[in-house]
């Protein structure tokens, strides 16, 4: 820990003074923490409200406060809590991890400081957390001191690390929202779209609901062959949303004028319909749902090709954060568009992206395959591609770079004969995947969607292996099931021996070995007298709990449910053999021709 001087004060109103007095002399330009909002600024709100201290935060003498959720109709908190500092922005490195796209199995600031940082708190969330620090207030409040500094080290630290602060700087900038102000895509639209819709002489309509309109169909994810396969190989679209947008000139300004020339056409009559349609054609470019659109009066597009550029001179400079920041902006206006909060919310313009997604996706599977090749699954910008055993790395990398060469080459021809534009759709191959699985749906012999697992060489000339859906990357899952799928499939991947490996964990799992692992972590989502005829098991168990939290822990005992905190029955191991290390194995172990309760039968009897 850092040196600092520990300042002493006889009563909380005295501290929330001094502490008050020195903010406003240190005079901060930002406000940074975990959770910020919603648990230190509004206990402090609380406290400063108790004690009629006032809540001194902003700058210039000017009011702070913390916004209430509202109540909902069921009587529970309506939303987050919403901090109100004039002069000082409040930055939450939850959220902004999240706007980011960053992904961790949780949250806590524990486990994201271990994960990106390689270090932890100094009371860790294996602990009773809440009556060590209690115990720390009553005998030894310097070391609860530097408990909490290094709390404030490490939310600085992870901000640095990933790019945090630059990362909401350039949001702000090319959004236009406030610096700590999260979400707001449809005003983000509108910050960017409207001027250049008045610049082009046209105003916008108000913004209106409209709930009642069909909505558009989401990404294609295509029918899975399920199997055990050497050689997979991942063709990915770049920003495919983005890219259909500028190539088939997607656009609010320009299907208002699509749809001025259709009815415009349709009063031209019958006798003048060839030719009306011939000249709608070399002014318009079709979409879905009867939605033509402009091909010179665009605003949308050429939005695109402008962060598409500016992108690309963020990743020449790596810089980072403004490279996430505008990939963000791009792959968030098909989201906008089909959001009734929209202004400019239809339905012909979200169908006809995602159904023109859907097009090129099994297009491109056709002509793949016609080059002789399986396609074996797709799934909204992404195909795998079979090539089977005895093909070497260096060839599939090699057929990799050439289907993506060929399939940007056929989009180029077939765009310009078939519509007369340019092709801004582009096929990227970055993935080898030297074993792969596509599993089953459970209990079914149909391929599954959104699973799959596979093992790759990464850049450190290392096997990695690589997780979509399965246990072993869901947190619902209990740290053995996890721990146990990941080893099974990278020896079964890399042609090791497993069925000793299977007999031995079960083994050390019914003589208590593995009881550290048998956690089961879920979040409260409604308070506990909501839940009437389905009591979920994580319920349960905080029923049994005194103060249960937003979080529950858990273990499946022989009494059912219990809280770990406050467990007073063993463990139910026979739960966690068939519902958590069979489901976790036979996944794989379906295509081997056996199973788990196959390996283990037998052994089981001596317990």
């Amino acid at each position: 820990i850092l040196p600092y001087q520990l300042v002493r004060k006889g009563s909380e109103k005295e501290l929330l003074i001094a502490f008050f007095d020195w903010l406003q002399l240190q005079d901060p330009d930002v406000i940074i923490g975990w959770n910020v909002v919603n648990f230190d600024l509004a206990f402090l709100h609380r406290l400063c409200n108790e004690l009629n201290v006032p809540f001194a935060f902003a700058r210039g003498g000017e009011q702070a406060t913390v916004l209430q959720p509202s109540r909902n109709a069921g009587g529970g908190q309506g939303g987050m809590r919403i901090a109100r500092i004039p002069g000082r922005p409040v930055l939450d490195g939850i959220d902004l991890l999240r706007a980011g796209f960053w992904s961790f199995e949780s949250f806590a600031l524990d486990n994201v400081a271990s994960e990106l940082l390689g270090t932890r708190k100094l009371i860790s969330g294996d602990k009773d957390k809440i009556a060590e620090i209690n115990h720390l207030f009553r005998n030894d409040k310097p070391a609860l001191a530097d408990y909490n500094l290094l709390d404030c080290l490490l939310v600085h630290d992870i901000f640095d690390h990933a790019d945090l602060f630059p990362f909401a700087i350039q949001r702000a900038a090319i959004t236009g929202l406030a610096i700590d102000r999260m979400g707001g895509s449809v005003a983000a639209f509108d910050h960017l779209y409207l001027p250049r819709l008045h610049r082009a002489g046209f105003v916008a309509p108000n913004t209106v609901g409209r709930s009642n309109e069909e909505g558009s169909p989401g990404g294609y994810v295509m029918d899975s062959v399920p199997g055990l396969y050497d050689n997979v190989l991942v063709l990915d679209f770049k920003s495919l949303y983005p890219s259909i947008i500028k190539t088939f000139k997607i656009d609010p300004l320009g299907l208002a004028l699509g749809n001025q020339a259709i009815t415009e056409s349709m009063q031209a009559g019958a006798a003048a319909a060839t030719t009306s349609n011939s000249q709608l054609l070399k002014k318009h470019i079709p979409g879905f749902n009867d939605a033509w659109f402009s091909r010179d009066n665009t605003i949308l597009p050429e939005l695109i090709e402008g962060l598409w550029e500016k992108r690309d001179v963020a990743k020449q400079n790596d810089d980072r954060a403004m490279s996430q920041a505008i990939k963000i902006i791009m792959n968030s206006f098909y989201g906008v568009l089909g959001s009734s909060g929209c202004r400019f919310h239809k339905q012909q313009l979200a169908s006809s992206i995602t159904r023109r997604g859907h097009e090129i996706i099994t297009r491109s599977r056709d002509f793949i395959e016609a080059a002789g090749y399986k396609v074996i699954y797709g799934d909204t910008d992404s195909l795998f591609v079979l090539l089977g055993r005895d093909v070497g790395e260096v060839a599939a990398a090699k057929t990799g770079k050439q289907l993506m060469d060929s399939l940007n080459q056929w989009w180029q021809e077939t765009l310009k004969q078939e519509y007369q534009i340019d092709s801004a759709l582009e096929v990227e191959y970055e993935t080898h995947y030297l074993k792969f699985l596509m599993p089953t749906v459970r209990g079914m012999s149909t391929g599954s969607k959104k699973r799959y697992a596979g093992m790759i060489r990464d850049q450190n000339n290392q096997y990695s292996m690589v997780f979509k859906g399965l246990e072993a990357v869901r947190t619902d899952w209990t740290p053995l099931a996890r721990n146990f799928q990941r080893e099974l499939y990278r020896r079964i991947f890399l042609q090791e021996p497993y069925e000793e490996f299977v007999r031995t964990t079960a083994t050390k799992l019914m003589d208590g070995q593995l009881d550290d692992e048998l956690v089961y972590r879920k979040r409260l989502r409604r308070k506990l007298a909501d839940y009437q005829k389905n009591v979920p098991p994580h319920v349960q168990a905080a029923r049994k709990m005194q103060k249960p939290g937003h979080w529950i822990s858990y273990v499946i005992t022989s009494s059912g449910p219990e809280p770990v905190s406050e467990r007073t029955s063993p463990p139910n191991y026979d739960h966690y053999l068939e519902k958590q290390l069979a489901p976790a194995a036979d996944g794989i172990l379906y295509f081997l021709d056996t199973s788990f309760d196959s390996i283990i039968d037998g052994q089981m009897e001596m317990f």
